[in-house]
């Protein structure tokens, strides 16, 4: 089942950018302007994984918020274009699991939702692309309910593009997220490992070369 996100957002180009960006890497989403339809969302549905908020929200502000967020269980990233100190102490000692200044990459937030539900133990524990099952628990993949036996970067590859649905990725952040800073060889390495995997999960157009760019995997049901 797909991670369940809320959005409390009052600009309305950036809510719609956060919520673009979050179903096509592969989340449910749902969208308030404000804190009071927020709290209304909430008392008729707290099945929701993670929230994103706005600390500069009209009325009830992200901070105001937090201990409705807190008494459901719901674990909170602030968004914000507050970058003072206290600001940013203040969200983290009252229960916020990150705390991001706008602007921001949406590459780092993807990362930053996955990291928050990974700690938070929400992350979801399957993930599918297309025909492509990855069993998070036994890291084992299986196609058309087939094993399919993967070496581990190959693995750790697959993981982050199938978690990050429809985003692209360079080949230089490919290196950094999989094979870590220390790594200090050529990008061709991900060319190599992204043609044995394709070779392997037998899924032809899965995992998109972007020409000039890297690779992303393309799973638009």
């Amino acid at each position: 089942m797909e991670n369940r996100i809320l959005i409390v957002e009052d600009n309305p180009a950036i809510g719609e950018l956060l919520e673009m960006n979050l179903s096509v890497a592969g989340y449910r989403t749902k969208g308030c302007p404000n804190g009071e339809e927020a709290l209304a969302v909430l008392a008729e549905d707290k099945e929701f994984d993670l929230a994103l908020v706005d600390v500069m929200l009209p009325g009830k502000d992200g901070f105001d918020l937090l201990p409705s967020f807190r008494e459901r269980g719901i674990p909170v990233i602030f968004l914000t274009a507050k970058d003072d100190v206290m600001s940013k102490v203040r969200g983290l000692k009252g229960g916020a699991e990150d705390y991001i200044v706008k602007p921001f990459e949406v590459l780092e937030l993807l990362v930053r939702v996955e990291k928050a539900l990974e700690r938070t133990g929400r992350l979801q524990k399957t993930l599918t692309a297309g025909s492509v099952e990855i069993f998070l628990e036994s890291r084992s993949v299986k196609r058309d309910g087939e094993e399919i036996r993967l070496k581990p970067l190959e693995y750790d590859l697959l993981v982050l593009l199938a978690r990050n649905k429809n985003v692209t990725f360079s080949r230089e952040r490919l290196l950094k997220e999989v094979w870590g800073d220390l790594y200090m060889g050529e990008t061709r390495t991900v060319d190599v490992h992204i043609g044995q995997l394709r070779k392997k999960l037998g899924a032809p157009g899965l995992i998109q070369t972007i020409p000039k760019v890297g690779y992303r995997l393309e799973d638009r049901g």
